[in-house]
């Protein structure tokens, strides 16, 4: 029987489904977390083997130890995973040292942490990369935007969404940022793009090649969702365009991609771009995100695919292969709004008059809220138009 230690594998709170998944494939399902076993929900509970409590999964000894019982009581452990971005790094570092072999390796990080590092793979998988530059001093930003030109976009080398990610449309704000930013944290500077987010999600099997594919558009500005606390609106795909099929698996060989469910970026440019000799429409590179895309976006998947990406994710690590088919697809909207702006349709109201499309509707929790809102809608839809009309609905504020 194989041994699987799944790590913080009650946040988010829908991961007990992967847990789940797992057990009913007959693997035994290792649970490391923070949180007190009798304060786990029922469901993951019943979704484990075992649980080990820690103090903290930010201290590595710890938890080290945690894989180290369950080594001594269950025997060799065969997989180690988080699925969650934040844990990426120790997951290497585990799997390092306990030999773990199915799956990123310490010496594998760089080039899927930092945003530099993954444009060499971007470019040999042939997909255009935004000219960048590693922020030092005033006087190297000042010689980058002398080619590039304003509004450049800073954010962290090795960093998640759009945390601490700043758009600078002059030399004022350039010094402002040269002056402020913690200099303990490398930074890179990127020409601005005037292009909208999709996104290849895909589980893919031992040889890198996909089991599943969909992709999401994301409608709304993350940076600023985050800056200027916006509603979040993105939708998964009803068919998954072609160019961003051929991207995202280009991009899985690049990187050598096994074993994983992945969520990779792409830019879609909403104007031509004579320096990077794109046009409107093109494809081009954004980062590389390897575990599932965030929050409950693994539902959507299911529910714009009438299938269940938990099992078929959790056949890839029993099976390496899956016999779950695709049903009746159709795009999956979501919406999170903000409890501090007041909207023309209530909650209620909202809930109400689009009841036959809802899928869920659950409040998010505090850690995702920054990035997703208070309040989710995730709903389904068989035409753009409808879905427009309800993000137009929902969004609309209270005169």
């Amino acid at each position: 029987m194989k041994n699987f230690i799944f790590i913080s594998p009650n946040f988010p709170t829908n991961y007990w489904h992967f847990c789940r998944e797992l057990k009913n494939n007959g693997l035994n399902v290792l649970g490391i977390g923070e949180q007190p076993y009798d304060e786990l929900s029922q469901e993951l509970k019943d979704s484990l083997n075992e649980y080990y409590k820690v103090n903290s999964l930010e201290n590595y000894d710890e938890v080290y130890r945690a894989v180290a019982f369950f080594t001594f009581k269950y025997g060799r452990i065969d997989w180690l995973e988080s699925n969650n971005e934040y844990w990426l790094e120790k997951d290497a570092q585990l799997r390092t040292d306990f030999n773990i072999t199915s799956g990123f390796q310490t010496k594998d990080i760089s080039f899927i942490k930092f945003k530099s590092k993954m444009k060499e793979f971007y470019k040999k998988a042939k997909i255009t990369v935004a000219r960048y530059h590693l922020v030092k001093d005033l006087a190297g930003c000042r010689k980058f935007i002398k080619k590039v030109g304003y509004p450049v976009v800073v954010k962290p080398d090795n960093g998640v969404g759009a945390a601490a990610t700043y758009k600078l449309k002059n030399d004022e704000e350039l010094v402002n940022f040269i002056n402020e930013y913690p200099k303990e944290v490398p930074y890179i500077m990127e020409e601005f793009l005037n292009a909208q987010v999709n996104s290849y999600d895909a589980i893919v099997d031992s040889n890198g090649d996909p089991i599943f594919e969909t992709g999401n558009v994301t409608l709304s500005n993350l940076m600023e969702v985050v800056i200027n606390k916006d509603d979040s609106m993105y939708y998964i795909h009803k068919e998954l365009p072609e160019d961003i099929r051929a991207a995202g698996r280009a991009t899985v060989k690049s990187f050598g991609v096994k074993s994983r469910f992945v969520h990779l970026e792409f830019f879609r440019m909403k104007e031509d771009h004579k320096g990077l000799k794109l046009k409107k429409g093109d494809v081009m590179a954004l980062e590389v995100n390897m575990r599932p895309a965030g929050g409950f976006t693994p539902d959507m998947m299911n529910f714009a695919n009438s299938t269940d990406v938990y099992k078929i994710w959790a056949d890839m690590i029993a099976f390496d292969k899956t016999e779950k088919e695709l049903g009746e697809t159709a795009y999956c909207a979501f919406l999170g709004r903000r409890d501090e702006k007041e909207y023309a349709l209530s909650h209620e109201e909202l809930a109400a008059k689009y009841s036959a499309n809802m899928k869920m509707v659950e409040r998010i929790p505090f850690a995702l809220s920054g990035a997703m809102g208070n309040q989710m809608y995730l709903a389904n839809f068989q035409t753009q138009e409808e879905m427009e009309a309800f993000y137009k609905d929902a969004c609309l504020p209270k005169a």
